[in-house]
């Protein structure tokens, strides 16, 4: 038997341009299916965003974030998802100034004023240099390349290149990153996504990645600032990259009910 999904209210979100349908499913009425998470997140055919994310709840913690790519999928975490569902708990109330919920990565703290999220990363796994690139988790996987004169870098096509290559098609798939230094104390970041197969305005742990990888390569000292094409972001941490934090802003931008 079918779930309907009339009047259930979605809500609109974006982090420097990474936009999400979020769904508060405290009372576990969402029908999770692929095709339909699928068409929610079409840009032509549905509400359009990179991802949708359920706010649920969890009797350890504030809430608990589930986060489905704009294929459908669950997916890995989502560092700029992860900054939007705090901000959406904290416009249904559930907390104030400080919160401490739990996503598929595991347990984060944020911080939450007027202008920006604080979000507590976690750990970073999987570190590995290579001479072109790094690879590192960060909650999702990501390989990061430095380039030069990335406003005019074919970042769909070399993006795409690395992630269906063999390599990394064998080892599940990665997002990739390519990053050009600005300055000592900043990055520009491009990211191409996995599950959505493009190139994205902002990817919050793709930020993270690479801030990290700027310091492992270049010695850039926190707090780095991240310019991606939806807007500024920063990315704190302290030595041996320990209490890593993406700070940014996170706001609504439309709410409606589903058919």
């Amino acid at each position: 038997m079918e779930t309907s999904t009339e009047n259930i209210k979605f809500y609109k979100y974006q982090g420097t341009g990474n936009d999400f349908v979020m769904i508060d499913n405290r009372n576990e009425n969402f029908p999770v299916n692929q095709s339909y998470i699928e068409h929610l997140c079409h840009r032509r055919f549905g509400i359009g965003a990179d991802g949708l994310i359920l706010l649920q709840n969890d009797q350890n913690y504030d809430f608990r974030m589930v986060y489905f790519n704009a294929d459908g999928r669950e997916g890995s975490m989502c560092g700029n998802g992860g900054r939007c569902t705090v901000r959406f708990a904290e416009d249904l109330g559930i907390f104030k100034k400080e919160t401490k919920f739990i996503a598929v990565d595991g347990e984060h703290t944020a911080q939450a004023n007027e202008n920006v999220i604080a979000l507590k990363m976690g750990e970073v796994h999987s570190l590995e240099r290579h001479p072109t690139y790094d690879f590192m988790n960060t909650g999702s996987p990501h390989y990061v390349e430095f380039v030069k004169d990335i406003e005019n870098y074919d970042v769909f096509l070399e993006g795409n290149q690395i992630r269906y290559s063999e390599e990394w098609v064998k080892r599940g798939g990665t997002n990739v990153n390519f990053v050009e230094i600005i300055n000592e104390n900043t990055i520009y970041v491009r990211t191409y996504e996995r599950g959505v197969e493009d190139e994205t305005y902002s990817c919050g742990t793709g930020v993270t990645a690479s801030a990290l990888a700027a310091n492992l390569r270049y010695g850039l000292n926190s707090p780095i600032r991240v310019i991606t094409k939806g807007g500024n972001l920063e990315v704190s941490f302290e030595e041996n990259f320990q209490n890593i934090h993406l700070i940014g802003p996170a706001v609504s931008v439309f709410e409606g009910y589903l058919k």
